[in-house]
């Protein structure tokens, strides 16, 4: 029997040999969206992405008779633990074949790395934090993700539990449609509570993007500060988040709620891209940006990724007042179908929220996590 060989990642080489290993290993996969390469590329370089100067990280991959079989990220996000008190080290972008042997070398090569320089707890996956893609999916493997959501095939649980890693917390998915509109009642309180606050819901501004900008992040790094494993986006971060939403926000599904011009919500849904990237595989070029201009136009889903309300006007039905507004937009500008995601196991308000709506979880995520 082969043995597996670990190699840390220190020449470009191999980093390409990272960041292209999914693209090797899912290629008979039809429900894995292939991500464009050029934007790997970026998050995965730490000159180039912002998270990067604020953590540390190692790669590294696995090796198994002369095959590249896996791969894993050690990071230590110093915002994180500096947030939650806490001395975490984090594990991403895994992937590998099912071999319980590689992925045991994979795991113990980032848990050491990160217990060298002091971690005491080993959580993942996160790539590479809980404002980027993370959690690994544990049921509904036969549909593709939506956009910025993580796809796995079904045995990475047990390679990770098997390991000794163990659940530390659920993120849900919810399904919602067009079928079943918001209920009379919710939408008679709500508009009574809308009058009564004097709250206005708009579109973000195009015209005035990077302004409105600045207000969902004050908005962002407040509204979900108490949440589990939130970590505060930079304002490099946020900036090149804004970037890159900004060539598919669609305006009316981009909302800003304020009292007395006062930024006090926001939320953002936006067009399942996944919907065309699936036909790309990975690359703009030469036929990927006609393929997407082709496939962009027949999008059907949105995903609703933020939704949040800073903690002084909650409970004032300010987030419902956005539900409804992006229900109805959504359905106008021809969404007949969206994913709410995603959202913890323990936030009851928000889960209570897509119920009312009619949503359903329709997809489990997990993030696992052991001592070390």
């Amino acid at each position: 029997m082969a043995s597996i060989r670990i190699i840390a990642v220190d020449n470009r080489k191999d980093w390409l040999t990272f960041v292209k290993l999914p693209y090797h290993l899912y290629r008979k996969d039809p429900n894995w969206v292939p991500p464009l390469m050029m934007d790997q590329k970026t998050l995965l370089d730490p000159q180039k992405h912002p998270f990067y100067e604020h953590a540390e990280t190692q790669f590294f991959l696995a090796v198994k008779d002369r095959h590249t079989v896996g791969r894993i990220a050690a990071i230590i996000d110093h915002i994180h633990n500096d947030v939650h008190g806490e001395k975490t080290g984090m594990f991403g972008f895994f992937e590998c074949i099912n071999d319980q042997e590689a992925a045991d070398a994979l795991l113990a090569s980032a848990r050491d790395w990160v217990r060298e320089r002091g971690m005491t707890a080993f959580r993942g996956p996160l790539n590479p934090s809980q404002n980027e893609d993370c959690g690994l999916l544990v049921d509904s493997f036969d549909t593709p993700p939506v956009l910025m959501m993580t796809y796995n095939p079904p045995y990475y649980a047990d390679l990770l539990e098997n390991f000794g890693l163990k659940k530390a917390m659920n993120l849900f998915a919810y399904y919602i449609d067009d079928t079943q509109p918001p209920p009379e009642k919710m939408v008679r309180v709500t508009e009574k509570l809308r009058r009564k606050r004097n709250v206005t819901i708009r579109p973000v501004n195009m015209n005035n993007y990077w302004e409105d900008v600045q207000k969902v992040k004050y908005i962002y790094n407040n509204a979900w500060m108490q949440n589990w494993g939130f970590v505060p986006m930079t304002q490099k971060e946020f900036d090149h988040l804004a970037k890159n939403f900004k060539a598919i926000v669609k305006p009316e599904l981009a909302l800003l709620a304020e009292i007395d011009g006062k930024p006090v919500g926001f939320s953002l849904s936006v067009p399942n891209m996944n919907e065309a990237l699936i036909h790309l595989k990975g690359r703009l070029f030469p036929l990927g940006l006609p393929r997407l201009l082709y496939y962009t136009k027949r999008i059907s889903m949105i995903r609703i990724i933020i939704m949040g309300v800073i903690k002084k006007h909650r409970n004032h039905g300010i987030d419902a007042m956005m539900y409804l507004e992006t229900w109805r937009n959504a359905v106008r500008l021809g969404y007949h179908k969206g994913e709410a995601s995603w959202i913890l196991e323990t936030n009851t308000m928000m889960k209570r929220a897509m119920q009312m709506l009619g949503g359903r979880v329709y997809k489990t995520y997990r993030l696992y996590e052991i001592k070390i």
